[in-house]
């Protein structure tokens, strides 16, 4: 997570500014909106320009696209989030050619918002990182925490991996599902390199149009297309020295797979409509949660452009495959947002730990980061029960939900300080499992018993055990 910033939101939807400046609160930031740009204009005429803005498209009088330019002229390395229910290819380009960091369509996923924003500052500041002295970058990078976490087996060999690699001016691809913390992986394989102190910077290949990707890696000369009004600056020029992180590679369209093929065969490029030949110095970690050898079989990513990235190759495990660092995760992550937020810490119960770590996590380390910072606005103790954590969990298979339920019953009983528990749990199991089996064969105990795998008697004596039961209940009870 970044720093808490002052952050913008400009747009005339008041739902829309309400919502995504809850969420960037909620995230630790200082956010202010505005329902229009000229409101804005206004603002920061007259105040510190803000770390960054969110605007949308189309608004009354000065739409988005006019307030982009105007900030971009007054201040060029503020980030732009531009917004627009209308993704169409003029507005999408336009955006680009103006300098917008990013392209967020609505209506979109907030916490994908908020994971946006962190993206935008954490480049911004890497980019203003670049004309720093050493001393300042070491001093900034000693105040990050760790951001990787992990004990389990799987997670040391990674460790391992990078501290080998990082040293090493080789190319990385780093493979595994959305969610996993490939990006955190490549920061930590350059944070350990001799290219510390130079630019880390990123980019999301997926996230660009396909028209627009070419002049974003290699950049642009003015007039190099229509709209193109000044030199853009790709990310290869912005990286030299430093590394490049191109997240997504298995997107990449194919006439660019040729070209930054060529460029890492011979560390030199053109801009698109330029002649004077770029050179430079970049060290390139790639990213995917696609099979690409199966895609270089098929024919839609070159097999030579594979060989080129994946000259050493980390594996990031799924967060199922090592449920073991779930509580260290966990807890760090309840901790920082604590920390963001500026409220009491929290603490998960043990109930609660559990939970997490039966839990599949499709959305692996990111979507249990995005629960730890919603439990930690919305639970109201200093310790996160179970219900704290909401219904949105699903058990490790849907077949075994009942034993979840089980689980849960069980261990709130127990909190509860009740005892004799077991005697109580195997009545209540034969009970249910009896009646539900006579239910399925219309009351016939031959036929229930033989679904069951029991003998006709046990069937009979245990039926006979759980009424008396019962009935000496009724009787305590005076009915």
């Amino acid at each position: 997570m970044s720093e808490a910033a002052r952050i913008w939101v400009v747009d005339d939807d008041h739902g829309v500014r309400f919502v995504l400046a809850t969420a960037l609160r909620e995230a630790g930031h200082e956010v202010r909106a505005f329902n229009s740009a000229d409101e804005a204009l206004m603002e920061i005429a007259s105040n510190t320009p803000p770390a960054l803005l969110f605007t949308d498209v189309r608004m009354p009088g000065e739409g988005g696209l006019a307030l982009l330019e105007k900030l971009k002229a007054a201040h060029p390395r503020l980030p732009v989030v531009v917004m627009s229910a209308y993704t169409d290819v003029a507005s999408t380009a336009g955006a680009f050619r103006g300098g917008a960091f990013e392209y967020l369509s609505k209506p979109f996923d907030l916490d994908e918002a908020v994971a946006l924003a962190e993206r935008a500052l954490d480049e911004a500041r890497g980019i203003a990182e670049i004309n720093t002295s050493t001393e300042d970058v070491l001093t900034k990078q000693s105040d990050i925490p760790p951001a990787l976490i992990g004990q389990t087996p799987a997670m040391r060999a990674l460790f391992r991996s990078i501290g080998r690699v990082a040293q090493a001016p080789l190319n990385v691809l780093i493979t595994g599902e959305t969610g996993t913390g490939k990006e955190l992986v490549a920061r930590a394989v350059h944070a350990e390199s001799p290219r510390t102190h130079k630019p880390f910077v990123a980019l999301n290949t997926a996230a660009i149009p396909a028209e627009l990707l070419e002049s974003e890696l290699f950049g642009h000369e003015a007039g190099a297309f229509t709209g193109a009004n000044k030199r853009h600056i790709g990310r290869f020029e912005q990286a030299d020295g430093g590394t490049l992180f191109l997240d997504e590679i298995g997107d990449m369209p194919a006439a660019l797979q040729t070209r930054l093929l060529r460029v890492l065969a011979e560390g030199e490029f053109f801009r698109v409509g330029g002649r004077e030949l770029i050179r430079v110095d970049v060290r390139i970690i790639s990213a995917t949660h696609q099979p690409l050898e199966k895609r270089a079989d098929e024919g839609v990513f070159r097999v030579d452009l594979l060989h080129r990235l994946n000259v050493v190759h980390l594996a990031v495990p799924p967060l199922r495959e090592r449920r073991e660092d779930i509580p260290l995760l966990a807890e760090d992550f309840i901790a920082r947002a604590a920390r963001k937020l500026g409220i009491t810490p929290k603490t998960f119960g043990k109930a609660a730990l559990q939970k997490l770590q039966q839990h599949d996590w499709p959305g692996n380390v990111r979507e249990l980061e995005n629960l730890c910072w919603r439990v930690a606005a919305m639970a109201p103790g200093e310790r996160i029960g179970i219900a704290d954590l909401g219904d949105g969990l699903r058990s490790r298979d849907a077949g075994t939900g009942w034993e979840q339920s089980l689980a849960a019953w069980v261990t709130q009983r127990l909190e509860a300080g009740e005892t004799g528990l077991h005697a109580k749990t195997r009545e209540r199991f034969d009970r249910v499992l009896l009646e539900a089996a006579l239910a399925v064969s219309d009351g016939h105990r031959g036929r229930a018993a033989d679904r069951l795998g029991l003998g006709r008697n046990t069937v009979t004596r245990k039926l006979g055990a759980s009424r008396r039961r019962r009935s000496h209940k009724k009787n305590d009870a005076g009915l």
